[in-house]
């Protein structure tokens, strides 16, 4: 009782270690019994807190689960959570039954394979000698293989990865331990890209002013100087190199301190920080990055009785993240509307932002029985600081229009729009977040346990420090997720069954509401139609911003509040003969409330107005703004899916695990990683501002209907009974293999200009087509001997300007799956008597099988239906080193 009380009586609560085990022990499977894997491509320091993708990490790669290393010509502005966004585009989402939703925990899209959140509290540790390791791997260029599109011999690259790790006792009931690991990556990034032919590199002679034809040809110059050397797939394709720097620095140190038979001290500090001198195959093209993370925390545990514990834990957690544009770069961001790549880096560009989390966490748990009893809360302040872009730098964009196509506005230098955001968008942001939690994993019976729980959680509305802006909507106080599982135990010839239930709660990111700062009267997004080149602004001052002057205005709904989702799984895990089994589930979710974007007040048909670019302005309903950008729960998604998965026992040294699934993800625009801005807000824009619902549902762009993954792992037996010279021969090694087919995820087409003949002229480009040949759709379009006639151009036509919408529906065709294949074989020595040393050769994409990219989507650029890219690398092979004492 007197653990309750000073549970209750502390400022802020939170769990810390899991609750014992309730459900009845599985048995091991194949994964488990083969122990870790013996690829470590996820660099481990960083497992711990700092994941891939909540820092988005670059270069990392999942080799276990059968993940071909990326092509990094497809680049990822390195901020919110656009690594697992593109993740999820490329490998898709992985069907994952979770046996418990673990009360202390968040599981919002764990369906996917996403990762529960980590309870505060830092477990304690104990060294009663000095043990550890030192690594170091290395992966060159002359053990790669080109890629599919590449043109010419692999260029020179190398990547040293090398790191350690070491637990040592200090003084009585006191260990210490430290890791750390550097990765240096002097890359060359190989890629197709879009250039103009050698007659399209000066503006048209029709140009007559001076300074404009020099400004156009300083667009012009920006790309290389190369001219197009894959005309097999494009007249304007390039096949070209650029060298890319990555830099990854991890150190994590951690001290735990006994203070007796009942208390202990946890004591963790870590720092992670990457460094990204990005490639540009056109100048400018990307962004450099600088990522620094600083996590830290202190726990206080104590055993009030056998069966009582309780823990106290604060921290504190800082990322920072600044994204800049390289020296090389244009200046203004150049949309080219499909003929050439665009000028860059995007519009979103500069980034500097510096997010502060403070924590403060307090978790109660008690044995009563068959009752495991648990009780925590959870307080965070979550500080958002810094200047962020929303075409900062000016962004033009061209298109066929004026009655020309793309080209010849290009060389004219006619561009269809310009915006540019004026004023200061500096903002430092505040919120609070709460969760509070009770739970009871319930042994009924040697067969039956129950696992019951009910979290609360609120978020408090976002608050500028200084005052510069004020946010419509109120507090999100209202939110209470139970939970529920159980599990049979159903003899030794019926196995196990499971079920499991759980509402889970998203976040409001920061990025969502961030978007205030580029409101009057701080700051005005200014939007022009048909602008001049060298003028666009027609000599606006930008350092004055008109308090009433027209712009883009960023709104929110009165009652925004966070996405949630309801999940529920049932599974049988069956023994079927001489150890093997099956286990077959089914796993599912509705998530309501998405966050998305509308955009309203765009321009319309409006009699006595000509339907043209010129006159988009003009046909706006309402005259004081240009769009109106509306954040609100305006998106549903549905997940469901099948899963079958075969183990076989161990023996004779083989493990073995295969695993299909068969699903189907809908939503309406927006997935459960949508954040309402950069390329969110623009996917989950329709074609029109009416009857949104209808025109975005469609299958997610995730969605994969069939998925395979197998693992195979051969551990060397012993050999006991063997002379010695074979035992020295044959002993220690290992061979792990994975497999992974999948079917790829879908695209859209679109038309690629808003402008008259081709688009609706409202204003914004999210206009798609008429479909003419409805057979083609859904159509599979994954190898580019083959694409352009499975996407035929004349299979569609271009809407007229009074209509409202195209026929074709969002994502109805299918880019190239997944076909991959991981393997490593490894050998293990003993050095000394404490020691072993560790030599392994690891291949990743071991049958060199591209997986393709989706063709040009455009319909009025030339490669429309064309695939120039992969999205992963040819085959490579990297070997690793370790000493373990």
């Amino acid at each position: 009782m007197r653990a309750l009380v000073l549970l209750l009586c502390a400022p802020v609560l939170l769990p810390a270690q899991s609750p014992p085990e309730s459900s009845p022990p599985a048995e091991t499977g194949a994964a488990e019994a083969a122990g870790a894997s013996i690829f470590e491509e996820v660099p481990e320091a960083a497992e711990e807190g700092s994941s891939r993708t909540d820092l988005n990490l670059l270069g990392v790669v999942d080799a276990e689960s059968g993940e071909a290393r990326r092509n990094e010509n497809v680049q990822i502005d390195l901020i919110d959570n656009n690594v697992l966004k593109e993740m999820n585009k490329r490998i898709g989402v992985t069907a994952t039954i979770v046996e418990e939703f673990e009360v202390q925990s968040n599981f919002f899209g764990s369906e996917f394979g996403g990762s529960p959140s980590t309870p505060a509290a830092l477990p304690f540790s104990s060294a009663r000698d000095v043990h550890g390791s030192l690594f170091w791997t290395h992966d060159n260029s002359i053990f790669r293989a080109r890629s599919f599109f590449q043109v010419g011999d692999v260029q020179p690259a190398r990547l040293n990865e090398y790191g350690f790790d070491v637990g040592v006792p200090l003084w009585k009931g006191a260990s210490f331990t430290l890791t750390g690991q550097q990765t240096r990556n002097r890359g060359q990034v190989n890629g197709n890209v879009l250039v103009p032919k050698a007659d399209e590199r000066t503006p048209l002679d029709t140009v007559g002013d001076p300074l404009l034809r020099l400004e156009i040809q300083r667009m012009l110059d920006a790309y290389p100087d190369e001219l197009p050397n894959r005309p097999d797939i494009n007249p304007r394709a390039l096949n070209t190199n650029a060298p890319q720097l990555i830099n990854n620095d991890i150190l994590n140190g951690a001290l735990s301190q006994s203070l007796g038979e009942k208390d202990s001290l946890s004591l963790r500090y870590g720092f992670t920080t990457q460094h990204v001198e990005a490639f540009q195959l056109i100048a400018g093209q990307n962004p450099d990055s600088q990522t620094r993370n600083h996590d830290a925390r202190l726990t206080w545990t104590r055993a009030w009785t056998p069966r009582t514990e309780t823990d106290y834990t604060v921290a504190f957690d800082r990322v920072g993240s600044l994204l800049v544009p390289d020296q090389s770069s244009f200046g203004p961001t150049i949309m080219m509307g499909g003929p050439y790549d665009d000028l860059g880096p995007k519009s979103n560009i500069p980034i500097d932002r510096t997010v502060n989390r403070y924590r403060t966490a307090a978790a109660l748990r008690h044995n009563r029985g068959r009752h495991n009893w648990s009780f925590g809360a959870d307080i965070w302040r979550r500080e958002i600081i810094g200047d962020e872009s929303n075409s900062n730098r000016g962004q033009f964009s061209f298109g066929a229009n004026f009655g020309n196509d793309s080209i010849t506005n290009i060389r004219l230098g006619l561009p269809s729009t310009y915006i540019e955001v004026i004023g200061n968008t500096r903002r430092a942001f505040r919120q609070f977040e709460g969760r509070f939690y009770a739970g009871d994993d319930w042994r009924v019976n040697n067969r039956v346990s129950l696992n019951l729980g009910l979290r609360y959680e609120y978020w408090t509305k976002p608050v500028e420090a200084n005052g510069l802006g004020q946010f419509p909507f109120g507090c999100d106080c209202n939110n209470v997720a139970p939970r529920f599982g159980f599990a049979i135990r159903a003899g030794d010839r019926w196995g196990v069954v499971r079920g499991a239930y759980g509402m889970q709660y998203a976040e409001l990111y920061p990025t969502t509401y961030s978007s205030i700062r580029f409101n009057t009267p701080y700051s005005q997004r200014v939007r022009v139609a048909a602008p001049d080149f060298l003028d666009p602004l027609q000599g606006l001052d930008r350092t004055v911003v008109d308090p009433n002057g027209r712009g883009t205005y960023f709104a929110f709904a009165p009652d925004l509040n966070a996405p949630y989702s309801h999940q529920y799984n049932f599974s049988w895990e069956i023994p079927v003969w001489y150890g093997w089994r099956v286990n077959l589930g089914y796993v599912g979710s509705r998530t309501w409330k998405l966050i998305t974007l509308w955009y309203s007040n765009r321009g319309r048909p409006v009699d006595g107005i000509e339907q043209i670019t010129a006159t988009l302005n003009d046909r706006r309903p309402d005259k004081r703004y240009f769009d109106i950008r509306t954040t609100l729960n305006g998106g549903r998604a549905y997940y469901d899916a099948g899963k079958a998965t075969l183990i076989a026992p161990s023996r004779g040294g083989f493990t073995f695990e295969t695993s299909y699934w068969f699903s189907k993800a809908i939503d309406l625009g927006s997935d459960y990683t949508s954040t309402a801005a950069g390329d969110d807000a623009r996917d989950g824009r329709g074609q029109t501002e009416f009857d949104v619902f209808h025109d975005m549902k469609s299958l997610s762009n995730f969605d994969q209907p069939h998925s395979w993954v197998t693992r195979l792992t051969w551990r060397s037996p012993e050999l006991n009974a063997q002379p010695g010279w074979l035992r020295a021969s044959l002993r220690n090694w290992e061979i792990f293999a994975v497999a992974l087919v999948k079917t790829g995820t879908p695209f859209t087409v679109s038309t690629g200009s808003d402008g008259p003949g081709y688009g609706n002229v409202d204003g914004s480009g999210s206009d798609r087509p008429n479909i003419d040949d409805p057979s083609i759709l859904g159509r599979k379009v994954k190898h580019p001997d083959t694409s352009r006639a499975r996407l035929p151009e004349d299979a569609f036509s271009f809407i007229q300007p009074t209509e409202a919408r195209g026929s074709i529906g969002r994502n109805t065709f299918r880019k190239d799956g997944i076909q991959n294949l991981n393997a490593a074989l490894s050998r293990t020595w003993p050095v000394a008597q404490e020691a072993r040393l560790t030599l392994r050769a690891e291949s990743n994409n071991l049958l060199n099988r591209p997986q393709f990219a989706e063709p040009g989507k455009l319909l009025t650029s030339p490669n429309f239906g064309q695939i120039t890219n992969t999205l992963n690398d040819g085959r490579s092979f990297r070997f690793l080193l370790r000493l373990s004492f």
